[in-house]
């Protein structure tokens, strides 16, 4: 009876491998021949029209998994682009109209039990990830982060990456390898056009030695390059064609403020 039992045991074991290399193979099989496309966002940016963007996961898979997640949760909804420059970028993607904000974990997933802030690390060659070569051309999208190189504190300035995300408006080669771009615009490039074209309270190019940037309701002074009426993109949505991208790898944010109330100010 033992030998009968163990011989079945036995049968039962070969035949779970061989279906679990079935599956395996079929998993492979799958991958590399059928031909899944890209996601694609698209974009509804108020008064302006469409932006069709093509994402790379190929190139930059955490950051498209972010984007994905923010994108299809609603997160950029009722957003806006707040920084606007004809040869050079449309910057937008900013929590609650925050510039300086991260977004939550909340944002990306359900059923947080500690709701905090996040960034992600950036998929670039200056950080040591190597698959990411694509050129910040123009109708590149890429993602916004902090320069902290000034303080020495480079590499927390590469990761600190979280929503915003910038639009080229023109060719720089400068971007590359230093920033992640994760996809390009594939219809609409006349709608970024438009944006970036839009009124500014000033640019860089009018200021002379008399300037005095205008300031906002709270006495701040407002950036070159703001619109006077910021586009709002009411929607962004991503089509995955099936697949699930998950939700993104995460870090804490550097904190430069406290760091450096710490050191100069004893708090």
């Amino acid at each position: 009876m033992k030998k009968i039992i163990t011989r079945i045991l036995l049968i039962l074991g070969i035949l779970l491998a061989i279906a679990g290399i079935i599956f395996v193979s079929y998993g492979i099989y799958k991958k590399f021949t059928l031909n899944i496309p890209n996601p694609v966002a698209t974009m509804e940016v108020e008064g302006y029209g469409t932006i069709k963007i093509e994402l790379y996961p190929d190139k930059a898979p955490n950051t498209v998994a972010n984007f994905i997640r923010l994108a299809n949760r609603g997160f950029y909804n009722g957003t806006t682009y707040h920084r606007t420059m004809p040869n050079f970028v449309i910057q937008g993607g900013a929590k609650d109209g925050d510039a300086s904000a991260s977004p939550m974990l909340s944002d990306i997933m359900d059923n947080v039990e500690t709701d905090k802030a996040y960034n992600i690390k950036g998929e670039f060659i200056a950080n040591g990830y190597e698959n990411n070569n694509l050129k910040h051309e123009k109708g590149v999208i890429s993602m916004a982060r902090s320069d902290y190189s000034y303080y020495g504190y480079t590499e927390e300035g590469y990761n600190s990456a979280g929503c915003q995300f910038f639009i080229m408006t023109e060719d720089n080669s400068q971007l590359d390898g230093v920033y992640a771009a994760f996809g390009k615009v594939i219809e609409g490039m006349d709608v970024v056009k438009k944006i970036s074209n839009v009124e500014v309270y000033y640019r860089d190019t009018e200021v002379d030695e008399d300037f005095k940037a205008p300031k906002d309701e709270d006495g701040n002074e407002i950036a070159s390059d703001t619109p006077k009426e910021q586009p709002v993109i009411t929607s962004v949505t991503v089509e995955t064609y099936g697949v699930d991208y998950g939700i993104p790898e995460t870090i804490e944010p550097f904190d430069i403020s406290s760091l450096f109330a710490s050191q100069y100010l004893g708090y």
